[in-house]
């Protein structure tokens, strides 16, 4: 099976082409550049060094979100473009169940952690035993004190994301790492490796129905609710 895969929900945009679990190749970029202009390029090239078209994907996969708000717009409609008219089914993955599987070589409970801004992160927690990547709770928009709260009772906690550096500080004094520097952002092939899962559990969707994951809304739209809210407390 050939799976296409890429993730730009958060700074790194990431695509991967694999044949199962079999990595065929790969690339990332974190250079600052609009995803909207790396991820095409990245994915011609990636098909071209693997002698494969795009008629040539059985599987279509994103991260859906949570993360930027543009970032996982733009991966959305990257990958509906792809797979439209082609009847192939796609894989809305957890940004984060994909960070989780960055570490899954290792042993031990992971926190996968983006950075949502004014101390939000969307985080979740995730088992790793013998190569398999075990969700313990749901993806969730978190304050860094509630994350760090949750992962205590847990043991050792290996954090992992865009979001685990700026989240470390709120972890002192418990038992908290980083991931490997070469594991921390996102990876086209742990995309792929959740969709492979996703597919064999028949949890994949048409490219119609693929849809991005918020978590929370937009920030015009927070700050349009909180402006209203105060227009409506000068009034009382």
């Amino acid at each position: 099976m050939i799976i296409l895969a890429l993730d730009s929900t958060a700074k790194a945009a990431a695509v991967a082409l694999l044949d199962g679990e079999k990595l065929l190749a790969k690339e990332m970029h974190d250079d600052g550049n609009t995803h909207s202009c790396t991820l095409l390029p990245m994915v011609e090239r990636l098909l071209a060094a693997s002698s494969l078209t795009v008629d040539d994907i059985d599987l279509f996969a994103a991260s859906a979100g949570p993360g930027s708000f543009t970032g996982v717009r733009i991966g959305a409609a990257t990958i509906k473009g792809l797979a439209f008219g082609r009847n192939t089914p796609c894989a809305a993955v957890s940004a984060l169940h994909a960070l989780a599987y960055n570490l899954r070589g290792s042993d031990g409970v992971v926190c996968a952690l983006m950075d949502a801004r004014r101390g939000q992160f969307y985080t979740a927690l995730f088992r790793i035993a013998g190569g398999k990547v075990t969700r313990l709770t749901p993806d969730a928009a978190k304050s860094g004190e509630e994350i760090a709260a949750e992962a205590k009772a847990y043991g050792h906690v290996t954090l992992v994301g865009d979001g685990a550096e700026v989240a470390l500080p709120y972890f002192d004094g418990a038992d908290a790492t980083l991931a490997p520097a070469e594991c921390l952002l996102a990876d086209g092939e742990s995309v792929g490796l959740c969709a492979l899962e996703m597919y064999n559990a028949g949890q994949t969707v048409t490219d119609a129905a693929f849809a991005p994951t918020y978590l929370r809304l937009p920030q015009a739209e927070r700050e349009r609710l909180e402006k209203e809210k105060l227009q409506k407390e000068e009034i009382k």
